[in-house]
């Protein structure tokens, strides 16, 4: 009998599967609405009950009342069940997928099993405004996840209200305004200085929250340039908020350096660890002098990423910061876990209620499953993977890793293109189309593209030698399809539901709406208008 295995490997590596995604003309949900068809008849209120319990909608204040019903699609449930089905098909994802190519993204594995708990009676049917009495077990858990985070910082204290990664850095902003207003000095120190390849988001929410924003460019090396950082301090540094290792996959080895330079000068840092899983165990934000970090429990800490959503973001500080976390913070008695609201000095909320339980919980878990030696494995094994991947993409022709030649990168490397452009006249994201072919993602960058025709590719733990043997296979595929038949790629996709997008019409808003009533308006009224 012939061996079938052997038909995997050409030359000693990975065949490349052949992949058709689904695709389906699907329409929005509410565009398969018909006017009275029902997922589910609800029974009729018995007499009996009635008469005990009275007319309830009385005692709903008239402003509270709608005067009509909730325009909401109306369809049987196989239908809605075919409905997300089908857009479940044209979905990539960690479950599918080798999911290396979402680099920032940290696309781990979620243990099902954490999944399973999240949806328990017990969490999933918790309402966030029951009496405190009431929830001492979830409580319980967040406190000592909190516990458990400062052990990993450093840091002091810890709150986990932020929705998200974004939302943390925000908190810290926030956090950083308060202290400088305290101290009477939150006119004078209105600037923030953070670096190009930190996440966006550190420059985006210090200018939210009401800053001025300093960014520092790399020198040849890759790294912030420390002479940069020198010349941009001043009596109007409020802080600093800086992503190490930062999307480039470079971890800054003068990282305390800058730290005390920004001290000196009377500013607070703010470490952002959204790129924190190659470091877990190993390095530790309070260590290297920072008064303030952040984590994301979606990507680090392995709750699913969600595409934007369930996240949950966790922010710690030093002790003397403490003061000013998001109302409420977790505290214990010995006996008892309660929400402090009295707090005068607290920036206020970030959110609505205490942190998106579910995503916490998968967190805790997960980390508890690990332990110590765990988490510092899972780092590990992260940088071993990734080191891995770059020393066999660089092999393939037409790709760069610019800067720090010759070094190793830690989570993550961000890679260029710009050979393969100007050799086929293929680009970056031509080739991450491409790749939708073979049923993987792959991602560019953040704008603007420092690094020319960037691709970043984010290995993790999570995936095998074999795997990414695989992903590199595929990448390989790509770039030799570029320079035999470029129009191949330029066309690309031809196996996915992937679509090229028109630019074009997404700066104009008059061409686009966020929900589904915004799109009936602009319908209507363009209809009237002709």
């Amino acid at each position: 009998m012939k061996d079938i295995t052997e038909e995997r490997y050409v030359d000693g590596k990975p065949k490349l599967r052949r992949f058709h995604q689904a695709r389906w003309d699907e329409p929005i949900i509410f565009e398969l609405s018909n006017e009275g068809e029902r997922g589910i008849l609800v029974p009729e209120v018995e007499e009996e009950l009635k008469g005990s319990v009275g007319d309830v909608l009385s005692r709903i204040p008239g402003k509270m009342l709608r005067k009509k019903r909730p325009e909401l699609p109306e369809l049987s449930q196989p239908r809605v069940l075919r409905h997300y089905v089908r857009l479940s098909q044209e979905t990539l994802g960690t479950d599918l997928n080798i999911d290396v190519g979402q680099g920032t993204c940290t696309m781990k594995y979620s243990p099902k099993v954490n999944e399973q708990i999240a949806r328990m009676p017990q969490v999933a049917e918790i309402h966030p405004l029951q009496d405190e009495e009431t929830v001492q077990g979830i409580l319980e858990i967040m406190y000592k996840f909190e516990q458990i985070l400062k052990e990993i910082s450093g840091m002091d204290r810890f709150s986990l209200q932020p929705g998200g990664g974004s939302a943390a850095i925000y908190a810290n902003a926030s956090i950083i305004r308060a202290y400088h207003e305290s101290r009477g000095e939150a006119d004078q120190r209105d600037e923030i200085i953070t670096t190009i390849f930190s996440h966006p988001s550190n420059a985006a929410c210090a200018r939210t929250a009401g800053f001025k924003v300093i960014t520092l460019y790399p020198n040849e090396d890759g790294y912030p340039d420390i002479q940069a950082l020198s010349a941009a301090v001043s009596e109007r540094t409020a802080g600093l908020m800086i992503t190490n290792p930062e999307d480039t996959g470079i971890f800054n080895p003068k990282i305390e350096e800058f730290v005390d330079i920004v001290h000196e000068a009377g500013g607070l840092c703010a470490y952002d660890q959204a790129n924190a899983n190659g470091i877990l165990g190993i390095t530790r934000a309070r260590d290297a002098g920072f008064d303030l970090c952040q984590f994301n429990l979606h990507k680090t800490f392995s709750a699913p990423h969600g595409c934007g959503g369930p996240a949950a973001g966790a922010i710690g500080v030093a002790d003397e910061l403490g003061k000013f976390l998001p109302v409420p913070v977790i505290e214990f008695d010995g006996s008892k876990y309660r929400l402090n609201y009295d707090r005068p000095e607290s920036i206020g909320k970030i959110r609505s209620f205490y942190g998106v339980v579910p995503v916490v919980l998968k967190a805790y878990a997960w980390v508890m499953s690990l332990g110590a030696e765990g988490l510092k494995e899972v780092a590990e094994t992260a940088v071993l993977n990734n080191n891995y991947v770059l020393k066999k993409l660089l092999e393939v022709p037409g790709v760069s890793a610019p800067y720090a030649k010759g070094k190793r990168r830690i989570e993550q490397v961000r890679y260029s293109w710009e050979k393969l452009a100007v050799d086929t006249g293929v680009h970056s994201e031509e080739i991450g189309l491409r790749a939708a072919d073979f049923g993987v993602h792959y991602w560019t960058s953040h704008h603007p593209w420092i690094v020319p025709e960037p691709c970043t590719i984010e290995p993790t733990e999570s995936y095998s030698k074999s795997e990414l043997d695989e992903y590199v296979q595929i990448i390989r595929n790509v770039s030799d399809e570029a320079y035999k038949n470029p129009e191949l790629v330029k066309t690309a996709p031809h196996n996915s539901t992937i679509h090229r997008i028109d630019h074009a019409p997404l700066d104009d808003p008059s061409q686009w709406a966020v929900t589904w009533r915004a799109y009936r308006k602009k319908v209507k009224r363009d209809k009237a208008g002709e």
